[in-house]
């Protein structure tokens, strides 16, 4: 697998490369410490299995990369690395479309995990995040604070929140921060379709938009189907 490290830091990416080669002791890992470097790297390796990318970057702010990055490259997942583990960054990051966030200062084994995780089509959420009650920056549902798992027992499963086979497909593309559109691709479903059940799933998990219930999906812990594409 081909692997992209963007961190200013010498340590941090001789760190993070240790984990990359123990997830994948052939592994080819590029590595730059600044963006412009980076989008050139992207630019000549669209068979990247991954990005992972530092948010405090000397020459862009690391939103506007994961931006861009996600925008011209949208087949390529990346993941967050930062020093902060703010909640409205984690929001925001996955908002653009990352799959991850990890905080540099975990331990080596929560990366190991997280980047697991990413890798079975997971989206790595920092459980301190998942733990914390303060509202998300978007607009709350009229229900349940944004973040929050509804009243009452937890659903065990999506089918106990009433969603389809065919939802739950939906469900886990989304957790993988594709599009309408590239679901549409995958699921060859038409667009309107797929709008109607993303907002049944928004409906079903009283989420008010799809950054909510990705972190709410995320503390349930539930297992999705691994869809190729």
């Amino acid at each position: 697998m081909k692997f992209l490290l963007v961190d200013d830091h010498a340590l941090i990416r001789e760190a993070v490369r240790g984990v990359l080669k123990e997830l994948d002791d052939g592994a080819m890992i590029f590595e730059a410490s600044r963006w412009s470097e980076a989008a050139r790297l992207l630019g000549e390796h669209s068979d990247l299995a991954l990005v992972l990318l530092d948010l405090g970057l000397p020459d862009r702010d690391g939103f506007a990369a994961l931006q861009e990055a996600r925008t011209h490259h949208p087949r390529i997942p990346v993941v967050i690395l930062s020093a902060s583990c703010a909640r409205d960054h984690v929001v925001k990051a996955l908002d653009l479309g990352a799959v991850g966030f990890i905080p540099k200062s975990g331990e080596r084994e929560v990366m190991l995990s997280a980047l697991r995780l990413v890798f079975s089509g997971g989206v790595y959420i920092p459980p301190e995040i998942l733990s914390r009650s303060e509202p998300l920056p978007a607009a709350p549902a009229p229900s349940t604070a944004p973040g929050r798992r509804p009243e009452g027992p937890a659903p065990a499963s999506p089918t106990d929140l009433g969603l389809t086979a065919r939802q739950v497909d939906v469900l886990a593309l989304m957790m993988r921060g594709k599009s309408n559109k590239a679901i549409c691709r995958i699921l060859n479903l038409a667009e309107p379709t797929v709008k109607n059940h993303v907002t049944a799933i928004l409906k079903a998990l009283k989420a008010s938009n799809r950054t909510e219930a990705v972190i709410m999906v995320g503390a349930l812990g539930w297992v999705l189907p691994q869809i190729e594409g």
